[in-house]
């Protein structure tokens, strides 16, 4: 049986024929994109990577969409669904050579060790950028921000959640440790499916509230801000956020 980096290379091979040749995009509008950016999301099936896949893959950007599960995969028109351990760095690396960037939006929630668990994913990523000289974003959490008073998010939290919370710290660590072009993107404190609106508010490494004190984003205004990253760079080799 084929290994399934193999397998994985394949299907890549099938996605990447389709879009239009690079010589026929170069001719796009003066302003626009040479060519849609073909994006590596690993995570795709999760509650934020599906919105992250239906918002590019509806920009028109091809998606090499991996998962552990790729059937949880939702199909459609720009998608490749593809299997991937994401601590499998030498599979990760020959993925990640056919894609422009790669978006990794996996959470440490597998049942045992966080830490573990997000070191694995964030040392392969950052291997798999590294061997392919592709950016890496990786979407955070509110826990690797600051409140507006400096003290750190992760170390008011419950301890429930201080595990994950640190976890995701020590992978933007990671990164600002790193040679390779990233960006760590935490979303609101709270984050969960809701509508697109367009409208919200974007910073860098300060958790944002409104007039309230309620700091929240839906996951679809989450991913639409994610690919404007892609499509515009704006906050490379730095972290960033978003709320209400």
């Amino acid at each position: 049986m084929p290994h399934r980096s193999v397998v994985a290379f394949i299907a890549v091979m099938i996605l990447i024929a389709a879009p239009p040749t690079r010589a026929a995009l170069a001719q796009a509008a003066p302003g626009r994109e040479a060519r849609p950016a073909i994006i590596l999301l690993v995570g795709a099936s999760g509650m934020i990577g599906s919105r992250i896949l239906a918002e590019a893959a509806g920009r028109g950007h091809p998606v090499i969409a991996a998962a552990r599960h790729p059937e949880r995969i939702a199909a459609g028109t720009n998608i490749r669904a593809v299997q991937l351990d994401a601590t499998d760095v030498q599979a990760f690396i020959v993925l990640a050579r056919h894609a422009d960037v790669i978006v990794i939006a996996t959470s440490p929630r597998g049942g045992g060790d966080p830490f573990k668990e997000a070191k694995a994913v964030g040392d392969a990523a950052i291997a798999a950028a590294r061997a392919t000289g592709k950016r890496l974003i990786v979407v955070g959490g509110a826990g690797s921000l600051s409140l507006p008073d400096g003290r750190p998010v992760a170390d008011t939290l419950p301890a429930a959640y201080r595990g994950e919370a640190l976890a995701m710290r020590a992978v933007l660590d990671s990164l600002k440790a790193s040679d390779v072009d990233w960006t760590f993107f935490s979303p609101a404190f709270s984050i969960a499916p809701g509508q697109r609106t367009g409208q919200y508010r974007l910073g860098t490494t300060t958790l944002l509230s409104d007039q309230n004190g309620n700091s929240r984003i839906s996951a679809e205004d989450y991913a639409k801000a994610l690919v404007d990253e892609v499509e515009s760079p704006a906050h490379e080799r730095a972290q960033m956020t978003i709320a209400y």
